[in-house]
């Protein structure tokens, strides 16, 4: 693999992100000062700016990339242009170099934005350079190849992008009767900013927060980043069950992307939304406590007591994750066959959703038990 200093540099992505930063942290403050903007330039900044955001986040991440949900062609259209005026490149492009990322993440020779190479470079460096691992490859888009949408704008890319760029700021401006505050705000500093809210994604959120689901690769869930990306901050969910159209899957985690892809399910304009079952939900996140508890059960003074406790509660896991297993196998086989009795399929249901219950609750236990690993012997069993 070619150093930084030997790979090519990308002056065009260089240029860019450079002239953008230096007129939103200089002329954009400046301008204030001296004229002060409108508050139409700020409504334009933060409206224009939250549909390039949902574009990326709704559009390019979970529509093309991960094919979480299906869109109507009215609302693939507005993320085709809008993702476009984000200035991140094309959805072929973009969705191509994600598919890598989650099939190789933390392999600096393949990842193309590898947290392992340093925060700067998963940040925007990889962008910088014609590094190898950044090869533009589609042959895992083979299915957005064949997305008329998704060519075209492929293919259009330099013209939709100036326009929605260029073009739009500059009518608003000519509207609000300030061009340069308008091309300040809602073209050059929105760039920046939804600009560097997404690739904190590729940088921060595989740096900093939990990881109540994984730790095989560097994913972390982060509720201030959540915040800032629509979103997209769960994101050691995201990377082991990739195929959900949410990435915040409690009701009072903030992702807006969640909540608009399931209001246009309402109105027509998705289906097929993807979501994984809870009982693989609870399995992720006990198998990560019971890894937790037995590295914690190795500094603990009492640890022959509480061990046989832990083992107790692994074979409850295991026996609750075979009759799952079972459950869902007999669930299929009516589907297909259709030969089982309504309240039968009521009954698995129910069996079900009693599993899942009993993984929750499991859950606490265990984190209660690591808890007093350190305070106190183990209770009789």
């Amino acid at each position: 693999m070619k150093t930084v200093s030997e790979a090519p540099r990308i002056w065009v992505t260089t240029i860019l992100f450079a002239a953008t930063a230096l007129v939103a942290l200089v002329l954009v403050p400046l301008y204030g000062i001296v004229h002060g903007f409108q508050w139409q330039a700020w409504a334009a900044f933060a409206v224009y700016g939250a549909l390039c955001g949902l574009s990326i986040t709704a559009g390019y991440h979970r529509l093309w990339s991960h094919r979480t949900y299906e869109a109507h062609w009215s609302l693939r259209w507005l993320f085709a242009l809008f993702g476009a005026a984000s200035l991140q490149n094309s959805i072929l492009v973009w969705s191509s170099g994600h598919r890598r990322h989650h099939r190789h993440v933390d392999d600096n020779d393949h990842d193309p934005y590898s947290a392992k190479r340093g925060f700067w470079f998963s940040h925007i460096g990889w962008m910088l350079r014609d590094y190898p691992s950044g090869k533009v490859d589609f042959d895992n888009a083979k299915d957005l190849q064949r997305d008329k949408i998704v060519m075209f704008q492929h293919n259009h890319y330099l013209a939709i992008t100036l326009t929605m760029n260029i073009g739009l700021p500059l009518l608003l401006g000519i509207w609000s009767g300030d061009i340069i505050g308008m091309m300040l705000l809602a073209g050059v500093l929105r760039i920046v900013v939804n600009h560097h809210t997404t690739f904190f994604i590729n940088s921060l959120a595989h740096i900093w927060g939990r990881r109540p689901y994984t730790d095989e690769n560097t994913a972390r869930d982060n509720d201030l980043l959540a915040f800032f990306t629509f979103g997209e901050g769960y994101h050691n969910y995201h990377h082991i069950f990739q195929t959900d159209y949410r990435n915040g899957i409690r009701w009072y985690q903030w992702d807006p992307t969640k909540w608009l892809i399931k209001t246009a399910s309402w109105v027509g304009l998705a289906r097929n939304l993807k979501t994984v079952p809870a009982m693989r939900i609870q399995r992720a996140m006990l198998d990560m406590q019971f890894k937790r508890a037995e590295q914690k059960l190795q500094q603990s003074s009492h640890r022959d007591g509480w061990r046989k406790l832990l083992e107790q509660e692994a074979q409850q896991f295991s026996a609750a994750l075979g009759e799952w297993k079972e459950l869902q196998s007999r669930r299929y086989e009516n589907a297909r066959e259709r030969l089982l009795a309504k309240w039968e399929s009521a009954a698995i249901r129910t069996r079900v959703k009693e599993l899942e219950y009993s993984l929750k609750m499991q859950r606490k236990r265990l984190a209660i038990m690591m808890d007093q690993f350190h305070q106190s012997p183990a209770p009789a069993a």
